[in-house]
């Protein structure tokens, strides 16, 4: 009998030892979540699992979630471990990324976790559930139609300066320029001009431009003496016929009114000592050799 009882006494020791190491080898797991809404695109949630494993029992590391996700709402981007790797306190700190710019509102959810263990005698899985994140879009879908917030709206208009100094100061350059040009055009054209307009046959056509086609006797005269004194200024002497060729060979612009000269001097000679009659529209032809004369004298004939 007491052998019986002394076997009765350490059968219930030892169901009371197992009754009491048996809580002690179940894992369990805490996950502290971020927060279900607020995300935009760019943002990062912060996931901590906390798993609490019995001595003895053993981590599969090909459990662990991997960086990674590309394409998805939610990327992992980095997994931190702490804690033993047997037994104890194993701690994972998951840094999840938002990669979903939504027109509207919307919920995903952040992926379950499957973390396996091997005991001494079986293997065990605990789970970490999904978590739903809201994410909403950066703007709105159709922007109000308040004044200010449309789609399109006008351009700003630049900010006005005063430009008042300024316009002055181009004013007064453009004054000085103006006058700088005006000296330029005196000291450079007005000699040329000038001499140009006191040549011989330059001042016979100032006299000769108003005469009529048929003038008078008197100013047909005095037109014929105009022109006269305008050859013999150009030759430096008094010039005839019998001189026009000389006269040509010094100075060859006149060739191509050589021999309108000759017949300006036959119709001369022929009016002053000669009593011939005149011609019709004389004073025309005359005006337009004293025309041609002075182009000759300027180098333009």
């Amino acid at each position: 009998m007491k052998t019986l009882h002394a076997l009765w006494a350490t059968c219930l020791a030892l169901a009371a030892t197992l009754a009491q190491a048996a809580p002690e080898a179940v894992l369990r797991v805490e996950a502290s979540e971020p927060r279900a809404y607020g995300y935009r695109v760019g943002d990062h949630l912060q996931r901590q699992v906390v798993v609490h494993v019995p001595e003895g029992w053993r981590l599969d590391e090909a459990t662990l979630p991997r960086p990674g996700g590309r394409g998805q709402a939610l990327e992992l981007r980095h997994v931190t471990r702490r804690g033993p790797a047997g037994s104890g306190r194993l701690e994972l700190d998951l840094d999840y990324q938002v990669f979903l710019a939504p027109a509207q509102v919307r919920t995903v959810e952040i992926a379950p976790l499957r973390l396996r263990f091997a005991g001494a005698s079986r293997i065990e899985e605990v789970l970490v559930e999904a978590w739903p994140v809201t994410i909403s879009p950066l703007v709105p879908v159709q922007a109000p139609t308040r004044r200010g917030y449309g789609e399109l709206q006008p351009d700003k208009p630049p900010p006005l300066i005063d430009t008042g100094a300024a316009r002055r100061r181009l004013e007064w350059f453009a004054v000085a320029a103006a006058l700088l040009l005006v000296w330029l055009a005196v000291v450079h054209l007005g000699p040329p001009w000038a001499a140009a307009r006191n040549r011989p046959f330059g001042v016979a056509w100032r006299r000769l431009r108003g005469l009529a086609s048929n003038p008078a006797e008197a100013a047909w005269r005095e037109a014929c003496v105009q022109l006269h004194e305008a050859l013999n200024r150009s030759a430096g002497e008094v010039l005839f016929e019998r001189g026009l060729d000389s006269f040509v060979a010094r100075q060859p612009a006149f060739a191509a009114v050589r021999d309108e000269l000759a017949r300006f001097l036959q119709m001369s000679r022929a009016e002053f000592f000669g009593g011939a009659a005149r011609q019709k529209d004389d004073g025309a032809w005359l005006r337009a050799l004293c025309r041609r004369c002075r182009d000759a004298e300027r180098g333009m004939a």
